[in-house]
């Protein structure tokens, strides 16, 4: 099959580009994401709308931030498993590599605001990448001295070596002058995760999932100049460059007309980053052009494309799923309409007055319509008796059913996003049983548990690639830190250190929050469900210290332990001195092997008594042994 050239090459890539671009608009994917980027911000009414109070209970943005931080708060902690007998040893140095680059770098700050998109768009996107960036920077006298220096030095090894030759150097004046001024600085060359806008990824529209997908792009808004000056773009096409007449959905303008205004003191143009998946290549072109910026080339990374997609609610044989908010849409709305008629009713229906104007005088009507307590009125007309001359304004009262209507609403929001109102912080108006609140609760859980194994799997992708980045483009030494029993230690590594193929996972609920109640109750639980085994099958000590640390965070629990008590000598009829009539007997039923000899560790493992009692009265909980 003969190649294509590169003009027809170019034409395809702009019509696939045109033609997803039309798909997603006659699909109404854009203007969905914008309303429920206005949903999540509060921007619920039309613009430009007046009149009556509008009022917005922006239970979609409670929503949001209820579950985003139940799935990803944390720094994650990164399972690495080797897939080979040879791989073994390294995989805990790797798993440590990964940890740590995903602290330094702070991976965590670009992913959780892609699991903001996940949740309120339905979908989002991670690059993760290799950025290697140098810049020229001027060289002072002291480097252009010691660069001379060794270059004069270099001379006079050759001229030793080889005098007749040694004829055809430059001089001293010449080397000094052929010194140069600038020298290139490596500002950046390290792995990357940045979030991507679900506005700037166009997918394949034949795709159901990013695996069948046959290409993806990247659109990247830049100033003229700035692409102008890339030299990594052909320099025959990027002289050429226009500004683009943009309308970019993210910018929060109705209008043309207002966005050229905002966007009046830098021109901007935008390129395509297009990476076709089945003939493995990447290539970038101009939105305004006709020609490639940089032609296709082999794809950079090893593993392929870069982007990570988490899908939330899949829809099936659709390529975009539905986020939190495309179902809370309408019931939103309706909150929102049914809150604007109670405050227009309270206002509208407020305690009027009728009154006989020429009973008052300006003083009179001044003193009538003054909020100070005690206020006399004066009343000019005589004529009249005073409850004549005031009377209340007959009222049509507001209809209950409005109230209640409100009501419903917010437990239908509550139902569609599966968010309690215990999730919310809110206390509600019918008391529940703890069995209730926990099936409540149970529900809720269940669902964030189906996000998190999403969040989670995307994570473990992410460094996946950020591992296989370092084999690819790490040079030199770097640095990880490693924790051990000690504490922690810097350590430094090359590339054939973290050589092989591993497997990658999360620790479960690693990246959620610690709830300090649910932590103190699991150790309790802990405490309870050992307190049989304790002395036999379980190391008493092993089990306090992690109570101690794990459960009620105490960082070194071994100041509290006690020594193992002296075994106690044993009579000569093998009873230990002063044992009376029945001690040391097993309790009814307990199965031989299962008592304790004399000496052996209390079940609380030599743990102070006073801090055993502090445990329980902060768990309000009773321990299984004093």
């Amino acid at each position: 099959m003969a190649r294509k050239k590169k003009s027809d090459q170019f034409e395809d890539t702009k019509r696939r580009l045109d033609a997803c671009a039309r798909w997603r608009d006659e699909m109404g994917y854009d203007s969905l994401w914008r309303r429920m980027t206005d949903l999540y911000r509060g921007r619920h009414w039309p613009r430009g709308a007046s009149g009556e109070d509008m009022i917005t209970v922006n239970l979609a943005f409670s929503t949001i931030n209820v579950i985003a931080p139940s799935v990803s708060v944390n720094h994650p902690k990164i399972v690495v498993t080797p897939n080979s007998q040879e791989n073994q040893d390294r995989s805990a140095f790797v798993e440590a590599v990964v940890n740590h680059l995903w602290r330094h770098h702070d991976f965590r700050k670009p992913f959780r605001r892609a699991v903001k998109d996940f949740l309120i768009f339905g979908h989002s996107w991670t690059k993760v990448g290799w950025k290697f960036l140098e810049q020229e920077r001027a060289l002072g006298e002291g480097e252009r001295d010691e660069m001379l220096e060794e270059a004069l030095m270099e001379a006079d090894a050759f001229a030793a070596e080889d005098p007749i030759l040694a004829g055809g150097l430059p001089t001293d004046d010449e080397m000094a002058a052929n010194i140069p001024q600038t020298a290139l600085m490596v500002v950046e060359d390290q792995p990357f995760v940045e979030r991507i806008s679900p506005f700037d990824i166009f997918v394949d529209p034949e795709a159901t999932c990013i695996e069948d997908a046959k290409w993806i792009a990247q659109r990247i808004v830049r100033p003229l100049e700035e692409a102008r000056a890339d030299k990594r773009y052909k320099a025959s096409v990027r002289k050429d460059l226009s500004a683009d007449s943009l309308l970019y959905p993210m910018y929060a303008v109705s209008s043309r007309q207002q966005q050229e205004e905002y966007l009046d003191t830098e021109e901007r143009c935008v390129v395509y980053e297009y990476y076709d998946i089945l003939e493995n290549t990447m290539s970038v072109l101009p939105q305004s052009g006709d020609q490639f910026l940089i032609d296709p080339i082999s794809m950079p990374y090893a593993y392929g494309q870069p982007f990570v997609m988490m899908r939330n609610y899949d829809i099936p044989d659709y390529f975009y799923p539905m986020g939190d908010l495309e179902a809370l849409e309408s019931l939103q709305q309706e909150l929102d309409k049914t809150r604007s008629q109670m405050m227009n009713a309270r206002k509208r229906y407020a305690r009027k007055y009728l009154y006989h104007e020429r009973s008052f005088g300006p003083e009179g009507r001044e003193a009538l319509e003054s909020d100070q307590d005690g206020r006399l009125v004066p009343v000019v007309d005589e004529n009249k008796p005073l409850g004549e001359t005031v009377v209340p304004m007959p009222q049509t009262p507001l209809s209950p059913e409005i109230y209640n209507m409100s009501e419903i609403v917010e437990a239908d929001i509550n139902t569609v996003s599966g968010v309690s109102e215990y999730a919310r912080g809110q206390m509600p108006e019918i008391r529940r049983t703890a069995t209730e609140a926990s099936i409540i609760a149970d529900a809720g859980n269940a669902r964030a548990a189906d996000k998190l194994a999403t969040v989670e799997l995307a994570i473990a992708q992410i460094g996946r690639r950020v591992i296989q980045l370092m084999q690819q483009f790490m040079t030199g030494e770097q640095m990880a830190q490693v924790a051990d029993k000690s504490g922690s230690l810097f350590v430094p590594y090359a590339r054939d250190d973290i050589v092989g193929e591993y497997d990658f996972s999360v620790e479960a609920g690693s990246t959620q929050p610690i709830n300090d109640t649910i932590r103190k109750q699991q150790a309790v639980s802990l405490l309870n469900a050992m307190a049989p085994l304790v002395g036999t099958v379980i190391d008493p000590a092993a089990l306090a210290k992690h109570v101690l640390s794990n459960g009620f965070g105490i960082k070194d629990p071994d100041k509290f332990m006690m020594q193992q008590q002296p075994q106690q000598p044993v009579g000569p009829e093998g009873a230990a001195p002063g044992a009376g009539p029945g001690a040391g007997q097993m309790p009814p039923g307990m199965p031989m092997g299962m008592g304790q000899p004399e000496g052996a560790f209390s079940p609380t493992g030599g743990v102070p008594p006073e801090l055993l009692a502090q445990i329980q009265g902060q768990m309000d909980v009773d321990l299984p042994f004093s």
